[in-house]
């Protein structure tokens, strides 16, 4: 997949967790939060040509990008983003206040990636 449809993918998907969830489905809605979040990673570990290809490669991208940019709040999305990841196979989480909580900081956590995107350290760009 090209970087440019890993990033359409992310926005795509967190317009259709709003859908999902808005008609009840709160698995399929969590899957599509994973969905967006791990798009934009692949995004960005793509464009600067780091491994990208597992959960724990990308895992790892979010580590790096986060020291890089000095922006903490990448780990606490990354992790936001892997709750509705197991929200999807085990319908644990409630949708309260806490599960709109979760949403905002995935949907932060999208756009905070993206904006990585042209800010790639290891080429001075």
């Amino acid at each position: 997949m090209l970087i440019e449809e890993h990033v359409q993918t992310a926005r795509d998907f967190l317009t259709a967790a709003d859908i999902e969830f808005a008609a009840g489905d709160r698995l399929r809605g969590s899957e599509k939060m994973w969905g967006a979040a791990s798009h934009a990673l692949m995004a960005v570990a793509q464009r600067r040509g780091w491994q990208f290809g597992s959960h724990g490669a990308m895992r790892n991208a979010v580590r790096q990008l986060a020291d890089e940019s000095g922006d903490d709040s990448l780990r606490g999305g990354f992790a936001a983003s892997e709750k509705f990841h197991a929200n999807f196979y085990h319908d644990f989480m409630e949708m309260d206040d806490d599960f709109d909580f979760s949403r905002d900081v995935v949907r932060d956590f999208v756009g905070r990636i993206l904006a990585l995107m042209d800010t790639d350290t290891n080429t001075g760009g």
